[in-house]
């Protein structure tokens, strides 16, 4: 018998740990102090960090808004171009992913110039619109992608037994495209939560984001609060992901 090689187990083995190792460094170093010993020292001190708490909560405030508003957008956009066939509709599509193809650097260069040609005061008014439409396209993507996979004959049957469109698309279509929302919205949270570039010239100084703020502290040294706060995120990540495993399993144990 032809023995199987051991090389593909190798190398998923050598990923994961290039992959997973600079994770557990980070929260190994979160509870350590010097290498004296275990210490909670370093959350009690991210605790009455207000700098650091301030940004944190800014990041979730812009996160949650610019991804609420361009789920709104982008399935409002995907629904309209998918529903018509016109000139110029590639060209549309095209455009609408413009800013998830454009540099960040040149995003955010743009954003600068087109805020304060508004006149706009530097702010979270000027993040939640700059982040907002770069997350579009996060949406749009998703929920064109399963529209162009539903039966246009379901809406259309809602049409005949004397739904109107309003209803039609509320009743029928959105609980079905409602996974890819929720899967956009994910991804375009998560973006907006990791930007640095855009929120850098987007933001003005009274207003910080968690990313800005642990950058800004590149320049003094990062402390392991940083440590801290990465272990709490990454704590809170994996209780989320394991709380909707067990969701979706007794989904399917019911069905």
């Amino acid at each position: 018998m032809r023995r199987r090689s051991k090389i593909p187990e190798i190398y998923v083995t050598l990923l994961l740990i290039l992959m997973y190792l600079p994770i557990l460094v980070v929260v190994v170093y979160s509870f350590n102090d010097s290498w004296e010993g275990f210490t909670f020292s370093w959350y009690q001190k991210l605790l009455h960090n207000r700098n650091i708490i301030t940004a944190f909560f800014n990041s979730l405030e812009l996160a949650a808004l610019s991804s609420l508003s361009a789920s709104v957008l982008g399935t409002v956009g995907a629904v309209g171009i998918a529903g018509r066939h016109f000139r110029g509709r590639g060209a549309l599509e095209n455009l609408s992913l413009i800013p998830i193809m454009v540099p960040e650097i040149i995003l955010g260069m743009a954003y600068l110039a087109f805020f304060s040609f508004l006149r706009l005061p530097f702010g979270m008014l000027t993040l939640v619109l700059a982040h907002t439409t770069f997350c579009v396209p996060y949406i749009f993507i998703n929920v064109k992608a399963r529209l162009a996979g539903l039966d246009p004959a379901i809406g259309e049957a809602a049409r005949d037994l004397g739904a109107s469109a309003p209803r039609a698309f509320f009743d029928i279509t959105l609980p079905l495209i409602a996974p890819s929302i929720l899967s956009g919205a994910l991804l375009a949270f998560a973006m907006s939560m990791d930007d640095v570039v855009i929120s850098f010239f987007a933001t003005g100084a009274q207003t910080s984001t968690l990313p800005l703020q642990i950058y800004s502290m590149l320049k003094m040294g990062v402390t392991p609060e940083i440590n801290a706060l990465c272990t709490l995120m990454l704590g809170a990540v994996f209780l989320i992901v394991a709380v909707g495993r067990l969701v979706s399993a007794r989904r399917q144990r019911r069905a």
